[in-house]
């Protein structure tokens, strides 16, 4: 007998990484010198103090037992002072910031805090999969809106007002923008807010690349009236090279907070004691780990477009994070079967961009999570 799964996964397909790293994986079994150059995942280490810190605590009394939900002191206290330090931002660590087992989460949760069936979504396009396979998981309506280059990839303010807005709950932003790596001004937020708050729209701007190759690292609840309209996530994931510890945080008013609390408090337990203590105490790097952390991968950037060069794309050099999206040049095979043809003839894998969503049809993301030998590696493959 075979139960048939909920009509929801209908909507929802396996996650792509999920699903072609499966692929590279079997390639790479079978004796395939494989190059993964398509994933984000730092392949760096965090600061070594950071590791202390976790090793240190494990023998402290209530090191393995249930945590708060809300998070120990100590770190609230630290992504407080973080925001303080680095975004001018001021926050209540008791009552303002929720950390999280990385942002991924936060995006489920607060969608499930927020989100009626029915409710509309807008959503990015190019943007992050998992804000279309959360709305639909939650039989909410994604509304899809484009992105390009011609308005350096922010919103369309003529295209957004003139749709019907009135079911729409919820705004997912991105800055800096994955995976294009634009780059929000202050004035770039400032229209986001006034955006929402005529419109009566909870905004989340999802914010986990802003050191990365960003001299000016921003956050939305630094504008003027952010909190009314405004919640964003974070994570120590891409800062800090802790993307298997899965710590992030969501910061805001307090009644948006408090909702994702409810739904968290019942869908998961606390952080472990370790991770928590590790991560209040990677919060207290300064600008100096960021400028080491940052050379690594400006080293790497400007071998990653010599790479994207032989393959004929162009790219936007001022862009942020750690990703290069690369257009196709004129004529070429639609983005999937450009990569396939890469990854079969040259055993090297690159996202193609029409994960992201139709407007990523004629791109490729590059990751800098690659050595520099690697690349040299790839790039000597084409020749």
């Amino acid at each position: 007998m075979i139960i048939e799964s909920a009509k929801r996964l209908q909507q929802t397909s396996e996650y792509y990484f999920s699903r072609k790293l499966k692929e590279v994986r079997a390639l790479a079994a079978a004796g395939k010198p494989i190059i993964n150059m398509g994933v984000g995942s730092p392949d760096l280490p965090p600061p070594p103090h950071v590791i202390d810190a976790l090793t240190r605590s494990l023998i402290d009394g209530p090191a393995h037992q249930y945590q708060s939900y809300k998070g120990l002191p100590q770190l609230t206290q630290a992504m407080s002072d973080f925001y303080n330090n680095k975004y001018e931002v001021e926050l209540d660590p008791e009552i303002e910031i929720l950390p999280l087992m990385g942002s991924k989460e936060g995006i489920m949760h607060i969608s499930m805090a927020f989100l009626n069936q029915g409710d509309q979504v807008l959503i990015p396009n190019p943007g992050y999969p998992t804000y279309s396979s959360v709305t639909n998981l939650l039989e909410a309506e994604p509304v899809y809106y484009n992105l390009d280059a011609s308005h350096n990839w922010m919103p369309n303010y003529d295209e957004l007002e003139s749709l019907d807005l009135s079911k729409v709950k919820l705004m997912w932003v991105n800055y800096p923008h994955m995976p294009t790596g634009a780059k929000a001004t202050t004035e770039d937020f400032k229209r986001l807010i006034a955006f929402a708050t005529k419109n009566n729209i909870l905004l989340v701007n999802d914010n986990p690349y802003s050191f990365i190759l960003n001299e000016n690292p921003q956050s939305i609840l630094s504008i003027p009236g952010a909190k009314e309209v405004a919640l964003e996530l974070n994570s120590l994931s891409k800062s800090f090279n802790m993307s298997g510890w899965r710590v992030g945080m969501l910061l805001g008013a307090e009644d948006y907070v408090n909702a994702v609390l409810t739904v968290k408090s019942n869908m998961d337990s606390g952080m472990f004691y370790g991770i928590q203590k590790g991560a209040a105490a990677v919060l207290t790097e300064g600008t100096s780990w960021f400028n080491e952390l940052n050379l690594v991968y400006k080293s790497r950037r400007e071998l990653m477009w010599q790479l994207a060069d032989v393959l004929g794309c162009t790219y936007d050099r001022e862009a942020a994070g750690m990703f290069i999206w690369a257009k196709l040049p004129e004529g070429s095979l639609d983005a999937e079967a450009f990569i396939d043809d890469i990854l079969i003839d040259k055993s090297i894998f690159i996202t193609p961009g029409t994960i992201f969503g139709s407007q990523g049809a004629e791109y490729i993301r590059f990751s800098l999570c690659v050595s520099e030998d690697k690349i040299r590696e790839a790039i000597s493959r084409f020749k």
